[in-house]
């Protein structure tokens, strides 16, 4: 950790990181509380959700309209998300206006109001966001695929179900805020123009007293891997893979970032260039990282046409095993630049920063200076890069699929597309996707956004 970037622990658990960019005018904190959809109850799935919608409508002594006009106000621009560990809470501001923003976020979540009167306004807004996910088939895909890959809880949707947010009573949301909103497991990120021994005292004055409790350990329950299909009258047909990686405090880290950046990283990228530019396969193409605190996993997706969904798919499977043969030296400097102009772009960034301590300190136990992170990606080189992946080969597929027709999932036997350019056709036996039934909810009148 440089001179730039001090951390310190409270006697309550509370964890604070600070990194000081003094060219700045503004400073940026990102809050992390341990209550994400993992920790849902059975029956009350969104309730995580739910419990930051609440605690958004008013604080100590402002009600919910007093509260976003004094944000306003002191010209704070905030954003709250709820993720599969933890809720966030983020703002971003004029360096001057901190211990007066920190003080307001010290009620919003010390001494949220919780208003019994706005309960059903929170769960229309729950209910929107339901319907949000229905009306987006892309996103709809994701959710189930990482439902259909991860074990229980940690495949737990963050917008919950239908049934589950019908069942949610205030009490339930006093109870999961009392248990999971406290300092031991919490941190705060803040980076910007700030002096952080002075920071530290200001939020040791505001959160000192925030008491600790005992966790509860999260039962972990096996899935199997698996191909599924879920039946959607469309055009388009999504397609949705998954396959398991290294988590962030794996030492291969960065050699899995290299890989999966050279897959679908820009424009010149393996998916980009492969399915979509040389063959016109589909409209979209990606893979990305989903990184939880002991597992790493790639996610990829494409949407096609349903005509040419099946060789999108075909396509899609040959081009991440043929990954597994390794990568050109071409993709190796194409890595190295983005990583570089990621750097640079995040030395402009507060926010990016203050996400990026909280996210380091959560999966490795220390905050990583951009420094640190630009040599780790000096030090690449394509041996490293292709010993990882012989070791670590694209398998152990999960596929999803959702479209009106369900696809056949051929697994390569070779990790190599034909010279005709066509995906290789699987030597073991095709197996199609099941087709269960799914719910999908009534079209519904619009609602009012989250305020």
């Amino acid at each position: 950790m440089t001179d730039a970037i001090q951390s310190h622990e409270f006697d309550n658990g509370l964890v604070l990181i600070g990194e000081s960019m003094p060219w700045l005018e503004s400073v940026a904190f990102t809050f992390l509380v341990p209550c994400g959809s993992v920790y849902d109850p059975a029956g009350k799935s969104g309730l995580a959700g739910y419990v930051c919608e609440m605690m958004l409508r008013g604080a100590g002594e402002r009600d919910n309209r007093q509260f976003l006009t004094d944000l306003e106000r002191l010209g704070v621009s905030g954003s709250e998300s709820v993720t599969t560990s933890h809720t966030a809470y983020a703002a971003h501001l004029l360096a001057d206006v901190l211990p007066q923003t920190l003080g307001m976020y010290a009620d919003l979540l010390l001494r949220p109001r919780f208003p019994a009167d706005e309960l059903e306004a929170g769960r229309l807004v729950m209910q929107q966001e339901l319907e949000a996910v229905d009306d987006d088939p892309q996103h709809k895909l994701m959710l189930e695929l990482k439902r259909r890959y991860y074990p229980s809880p940690w495949n737990q949707p963050v917008t919950g179900d239908e049934a589950g947010i019908e069942a949610i009573t205030m009490e339930d949301i006093h109870r999961h805020w009392d248990y999971y909103y406290r300092p031991n497991g919490a941190m705060i990120g803040v980076a910007g123009r700030m002096d952080f021994e002075r920071v530290k005292e200001l939020v040791g004055e505001l959160f000192g007293g925030w008491k600790p409790n005992r966790r509860k350990k999260l039962v972990k329950r096996k899935t199997k891997l698996k191909h599924d299909h879920i039946p959607f009258e469309s055009k388009q047909t999504q397609i949705g893979v998954a396959y398991p990686s290294v988590p962030t405090s794996d030492p291969d880290h960065i050699l899995a970032t290299a890989a999966v950046t050279a897959l679908s990283g820009s424009m010149y990228s393996r998916l980009f260039s492969e399915v979509r530019e040389k063959r016109g396969l589909c409209y979209s193409v990606y893979a990305s990282q989903h990184l939880l605190k002991d597992r790493g996993t790639i996610l990829c997706y494409a949407g096609s046409a349903v005509e040419r969904a099946q060789e999108t798919l075909d396509v899609l499977l040959a081009e991440l095993v043929r990954l597994g043969d390794g990568v050109n030296a071409q993709e190796v400097n194409r890595v190295k630049a983005l990583a570089k102009r990621n750097v640079v772009m995040a030395q402009e960034s507060s926010t990016s920063r203050s996400s990026a301590l909280v996210g380091d300190w959560y999966h490795l136990g220390r905050a990583r200076s951009l420094d640190e992170v630009s040599r780790m990606f000096d030090k690449l080189s394509r041996k490293k890069i292709n010993d990882y992946l012989a070791q670590h080969p694209p398998s152990n597929f999960t596929v999803l699929t959702m479209g009106p027709q369900p696809l056949e999932v051929h697994i390569p036997t070779t990790p190599s597309v034909e010279a005709n350019g066509s995906a290789p056709a699987a030597k073991s036996k095709p197996t199609k996707g099941k087709q269960p039934k799914v719910k999908r909810s009534a079209k519904k009148r619009a609602k009012p956004g989250k305020k």
